[in-house]
């Protein structure tokens, strides 16, 4: 697995470079390079290695397996946050559509996800369902806790510490202003669309 790149060049409003680059440079990186080494430690174990001491206590493979579940989670719910950063924050297109039908206006939805991003320790995230065939706010209070199997995330609101503290210190409330004034609907319109069409 690499690293991507931040998807956006522009500075954002209200989340500072120096902020939003060790967010990425250091955190993300961090989670993308432990998936590996997770990654690298299970394949003698998947392929024939000594798993007779597995146990639900304690044990090398249940180890892992936790660990793989946090790291890959958190470098894909990263991904997630970074990919619909840049933009200027209108809403539009398909998906503020679907929000607006389904949260009854688009600051509804905007206040509540904000509402759970306030009431979660680490995620709020817009997801779509695909058995559902609908959109929902999920939360987590660490990156393998609080989501549904099968639904695709569109729009991921990092809300752990790391993500504001270097801009708004402990005023969370305000970092959550700042990310929806950064969100690009577009790309979070592709993100929908991608997920609606693979239902």
């Amino acid at each position: 697995m690499e690293m991507k790149p931040l998807p956006f060049s522009e500075p954002l409003t209200g989340l500072s470079e120096k902020g939003i680059a060790i967010h990425h440079d250091t955190l993300y990186a961090g989670y993308v390079k432990k998936s590996n080494e997770i990654r690298t430690a299970l394949e003698p174990l998947e392929h024939g290695g000594d798993v007779a001491s597995a146990n639900q206590s304690y044990s090398e493979l249940r180890a892992l397996k936790d660990g793989e579940t946090f790291a890959l989670n958190g470098v894909y719910l990263h991904e997630a946050y970074f990919d619909v950063l840049g933009g200027n924050g209108k809403p539009n297109g398909a998906l503020a559509d679907a929000l607006a039908r389904a949260y009854g206006s688009i600051d509804a939805f905007i206040a509540y996800m904000s509402a759970c991003g306030m009431a979660a320790r680490g995620w709020a995230v817009l997801a779509y369902d695909p058995i559902a065939s609908e959109l929902r706010v999920y939360t987590g209070d660490a990156h393998n806790h609080g989501g549904v199997w099968g639904a695709q995330p569109i729009i991921a609101l990092d809300v752990y510490e790391h993500a504001y503290f270097i801009d708004t210190g402990a005023d969370r409330k305000t970092y959550i202003a700042a990310f929806w004034n950064n969100v690009d609907w577009k790309k979070a319109n592709a993100r929908y669309e991608k997920a609606v069409g693979n239902r």
